[in-house]
């Protein structure tokens, strides 16, 4: 049976919103996971930073999107997802809430590049803009509706209490999924093509450069998500409602920019709206310390930092889909796996940040923090420079 856009577009945002909240439900909740763990930052930052790390093999796996399908690779990031948070309902602890972090993002690294490469074959690049940043609603409604839900169900149940409903909705996906996709024809015929794809794509310097810009902007936002609960609860005491409302404005500021990208971007052309979005992104940044000295200030500084990036990130997402058409899900999936890369650079760094901003006090313990955002800014706007995408019609020459 065939099935629209129209429709397959809401089942994508949904999926991508309950894989998101999995992934993203660990940053404002931070310190409540730590106790009901029994475990400090520093074992929770590992746990992170090795979630982040898996995105190394994430593109061996999404491959399957080029050389099984797309339909596949989508079930199979899902399924990830489902057999992760199963493992925490049935077995809570700190073991398997690594393992349950691990492959919630080795779902997203399957899963999104997979959907991606899906609607990269069927819209035209010219309005792509417009397709790709309404899917990326699943991830400010991940915050804006599913965090806040977990915390309600962290408040009455536990810190465990959201993964039994998660694994629940993880087959509801699996299920809409293998009803509304269509059986397609994979790009690459054989499973050799995997490492034929990735070699093509990493010995190729536009796309090593996008691949850059995803490692830095990535690595800068993650400093933001592993501070900005932290930071509340230490300098507001603000507690876990509040945190909550914290994760609801962040997502609204997402779901802004994802708005305002999904109307500008094809008018404004992918690489300045990156751009922009970098600038203004760097911008906030170093005005955070300034403006964050009461709760109201940092949440309005938290809104704009998440909204620029999202511009930002989502503009390059629909560049980096026309820089290799003829691998396009493997590319993308190094792209995810490059995002990962930074946010592990990310959750490794911050801990030394956090804490040497700390030595001058609360008031400006972000300094180290923001500096370092904003240098990461640079670096990627520097790197974009050098990505460009693919004429029509244009194969990219494979290594010899």
């Amino acid at each position: 049976m065939k099935h629209s856009l129209s429709i397959q577009l809401p089942a994508f945002i949904a999926t991508r919103g309950v894989i998101n909240t999995m992934i993203r439900m660990v940053y404002p909740f931070l310190p409540i996971f730590g106790r009901g763990l029994g475990v400090d930052l520093r074992l929770l930052s590992l746990g992170i930073t090795i979630r982040s790390a898996s995105g190394i093999i994430g593109p061996i796996l999404a491959s399957i999107g080029d050389t099984r399908g797309r339909k596949t690779g989508m079930l199979f990031g899902v399924g990830l997802f489902t057999v992760g948070a199963g493992i925490v309902a049935l077995w809570p602890g700190y073991p398997t809430f690594v393992i349950s972090l691990v492959f919630g993002g080795m779902a997203n690294f399957v899963f999104t590049p997979s959907m991606q490469a899906f609607l990269g074959d069927r819209v035209p690049y010219a309005r792509r803009g417009l397709v790709l940043g309404l899917t990326e609603l699943g991830w400010s409604l991940s915050f804006i509706i599913g965090v806040p839900l977990v915390g309600l169900l962290i408040a009455r149940g536990g810190w465990s209490a959201p993964f039994p409903w998660l694994a629940g909705l993880g087959i509801l996906a699996m299920l809409g999924l293998a009803v509304l996709l269509p059986h397609d024809r994979p790009t690459s015929t054989s499973q050799t093509n995997i490492w034929q794809n990735l070699r093509t794509v990493l010995s190729y310097w536009p796309a090593l450069a996008g691949i850059l810009v995803c490692i830095c902007m990535s690595a800068s936002n993650e400093l933001v998500n592993l501070t900005f609960g932290t930071w509340l609860e230490s300098t507001f005491k603000v507690k876990i409602a509040a945190l909550a409302v914290a994760s609801a404005v962040i997502g609204v500021s997402e779901l802004s920019g994802e708005v305002l990208v999904t109307g500008l971007i094809d008018w404004l052309g992918k690489r300045r709206a990156v751009i922009i979005g970098l600038a203004l992104n760097g911008l906030v940044f170093l005005a955070l310390p300034l403006i964050g000295r009461t709760l109201i200030g940092a949440l309005v500084g938290l809104f704009f930092i998440y909204l620029t990036f999202e511009f930002a990130v989502v503009s390059n997402i629909t560049l980096m889909t026309e820089v290799m058409p003829q691998t396009r899900a493997t590319l993308m999936s190094i792209v995810i796996a490059s995002t990962a890369i930074g946010r592990a650079g990310g959750a490794l760094i911050v801990p030394l940040l956090f804490g040497v901003g700390s030595l001058a006090g609360t008031q400006t313990n972000l300094v180290p923090v923001v500096l370092a955002g904003a240098f990461l800014n640079l670096l990627a706007a520097l790197s974009l420079q050098a990505v460009k995408i693919a004429p029509s019609g244009e194969e990219i020459p494979s290594p010899t």
